[in-house]
């Protein structure tokens, strides 16, 4: 399998998810390996987007232009280990507020779709709950859980959809569908 263009959520794919949000750079930690793997993607020519919920701006936690210069430092940071990020679409709307772009929702998905003229089906959605999972599917993209976030220890039988795939990290995905190239 190798997809048009991979979509992937931010905190717990990334980086370490935390409890009370990612609220500076100096509390984004990326998740071992997962800039190997991002290099890996951009050494095989296949995009990253990330799509994620911010929804620490709608509850007055954190402000746009903060989480915006967290992705801008995150995005450096990758290209400094040789990966790419396309393009970050977040979701900045508090809950209660019923949009269409947060997750479980396809919104941020089909916004990327018509922005990049991509067919979701030939598109991989990686996530580390069971929204993602959900926005994925409702979205018509092929769907992978990766273990290394809120949803960790959750048996796949209970996610209203299943994921296509499961694997302990976003590495372990890539590295079987995309082995190391030998580009340095």
């Amino acid at each position: 399998m190798k997809p048009t263009i991979i979509f992937l959520d931010r905190d717990g794919v990334i980086n370490v998810n935390r409890d009370d949000y990612v609220k500076s750079w100096a509390e984004f930690q990326f998740l071992p390996d997962v800039l190997t793997a991002l290099k890996i993607l951009h050494d095989h020519e296949i995009p990253v987007i990330v799509i994620t919920n911010q929804s620490a701006i709608g509850r007055g936690i954190v402000t746009e232009t903060t989480v915006q210069e967290i992705h801008r430092r995150m995005a450096h940071q990758v290209e400094q280990a040789g990966g790419y990020i396309t393009a970050v679409y977040y979701c900045p709307h508090h809950p209660s507020e019923g949009c269409n772009c947060r997750k479980p929702r396809p919104g941020m998905l089909i916004q990327a779709a018509h922005d990049f003229n991509l067919d979701l089906r030939k598109c991989v959605f990686v996530g580390d709950n069971m929204r993602d999972i959900e926005a994925g599917k409702n979205a018509g993209c092929q769907t992978v859980f990766v273990r290394t976030g809120v949803h960790a220890d959750r048996p796949i039988a209970t996610f209203p959809a299943p994921p296509d795939y499961e694997f302990n990290t976003l590495s372990d995905f890539v590295q079987t569908f995309l082995p190391p190239s030998g580009n340095s």
